[in-house]
């Protein structure tokens, strides 16, 4: 089955950032390029594998779909979150301020909810724009792969699992969080905010 062969991309994140140190980004990108590699194994896989022998129980062709699906969100939850650090922090502004004050209480409310729900995921943290309500909303993930949010696009990752901190802050991941936010740039949120828009009306 026709499948495109990914190569990991280059970001550049990938270096010392405020508050979150070069040997963090590398090990980081280290983690990501795997991701990559396994999605391409595994759709290799698949292209050979016994389809007769399918089932729910146990089968190579289930075991193989739901670790694809795994490997691909593992590819671009971070293709999200590496593209939008390396920036200033602050506040948003653009399409993106409007639409957090319109669709929040207010821009200090989202940030602290979204804040929280990084303590409480076990894996992500998304803002994405929904394409059926026409609003952004705050998600979690406690896996690359878990609890996606149907016909809506993540315009901001942030990924809360141990390894994006550990080096830096060990247990202290409300100190990544804050870390987190001093380097991201609201600029790449915008322009994924805009691919987001475009999109929906192309397709109305």
């Amino acid at each position: 089955m026709p499948f495109p062969k990914l190569q990991a991309k280059t970001f550049a994140s990938i270096r010392e950032l405020s508050g979150i140190c070069a040997r963090t980004m590398e090990e980081h990108y280290e983690l990501y390029k795997g991701y990559v590699n396994k999605t391409n194994e595994i759709q290799g896989k698949l292209d050979a594998v016994d389809r007769a022998s399918a089932n729910q129980i146990y089968s190579d062709l289930r075991a193989l779909r739901v670790d694809l699906s795994f490997a691909i969100g593992g590819v671009k939850n971070h293709e999200i979150y590496f593209s939008h650090l390396g920036g200033k922090g602050g506040a948003p502004k653009g399409k993106v301020a409007e639409m957090i004050k319109r669709d929040f209480p207010s821009y200090e409310k989202w940030l602290e909810d979204f804040k929280a729900s990084g303590l409480a995921a076990r894996g992500w943290v998304w803002l994405a724009y929904d394409y059926d309500w026409n609003c952004l909303t705050t998600t979690l993930g406690d896996a690359q792969n878990t609890f996606p949010l149907w016909n809506a696009t993540p315009i901001l990752a942030m990924d809360v699992y141990e390894h994006a901190y550990w080096i830096d802050y060990g247990r202290a991941r409300a100190k990544y969080i804050e870390a987190f936010f001093n380097n991201l740039d609201w600029n790449v949120v915008e322009q994924n905010l805009e691919k987001a828009l475009a999109m929906q009306a192309v397709h109305k």
